[in-house]
């Protein structure tokens, strides 16, 4: 597998193609997406993210015969 690849990269030949408009705006859509998918996770996670770099400890409840309000 490594022979070809290597054999392709040193003896490249000459491309006769061009990309399209079409291909183009297609690409740029991909790029486009990508970066709003990755923004939306990293706010849809960024607590947890935070929390992961942040030094800060949670408090414990001092009085653990007290329900806390979650449950």
């Amino acid at each position: 597998m490594i022979v070809p690849i290597l054999f392709v990269a040193i003896f490249p030949e000459s491309a006769r193609a061009y990309i399209d408009p079409g291909s183009g705006s297609y690409i740029l859509q991909i790029v486009i997406a990508g970066l709003l998918g990755a923004s939306f996770t990293v706010k849809l996670y960024w607590k947890k993210i935070r929390s992961l770099f942040s030094n800060k400890k949670k408090k414990v409840n001092e009085n653990p015969n007290e329900k806390s309000e979650t449950s």
